[in-house]
């Protein structure tokens, strides 16, 4: 497990190297964290799991662009409701918006949050939570999808799905 907080700590660090900030240290402009590279999120997401994926003996996965657009459409639908849960506004559960796709293989888990401020501190917090640890870390998984939505005041909402 020490060696899991390791590789979590030096990914931390490297994303908030990335992001950008004033003289003062804090968030550039209105001093909320703003994403930046969007197109590099998935990818950083996507090495810091399989890094500890790695760590712990359990195969990669890779990134699946119909999990991502369910990840994607959920992630804006929690926004609507104004809370982070894994029903969408619809009624739909993750089975329902990931066969909506077209994903043909098996869900493994779906895991959601709320206001963190980057992918690296949203992983940290699932790996410290045992039942979302287990959605990242299921030997089963072979494909992710995750994705976020950012409201304009800053809070972000994230979504992971994992899948055979």
């Amino acid at each position: 497990m020490t060696r899991v907080f390791l590789i979590l700590a030096t990914l931390t660090s490297f994303v908030l190297a990335a992001c950008t900030t004033g003289n003062d240290g804090t968030a550039t402009g209105s001093g909320v964290y703003k994403i930046r590279n969007e197109e590099r999120v998935q990818f950083r997401m996507l090495d810091s799991v399989n890094a500890l994926r790695e760590a712990a003996g359990s195969p990669t996965v890779q990134l699946d662009g119909k999990l991502n657009a369910a990840a994607a459409t959920h992630s804006r639908d929690m926004s609507v409701q104004n809370r982070p849960w894994h029903f969408g506004s619809d009624g739909s559960s993750p089975l329902d918006r990931v066969n909506r796709v077209g994903y043909t293989g098996q869900l493994v888990g779906e895991n959601i949050s709320e206001s963190y401020e980057n992918e690296v501190q949203t992983l940290t917090a699932w790996m410290e939570n045992s039942g979302t640890r287990s959605v990242v870390m299921d030997p089963k998984a072979r494909n992710m999808g995750f994705s976020w939505f950012q409201e304009a005041n800053g809070k972000i909402w994230w979504t992971l799905l994992m899948a055979e």
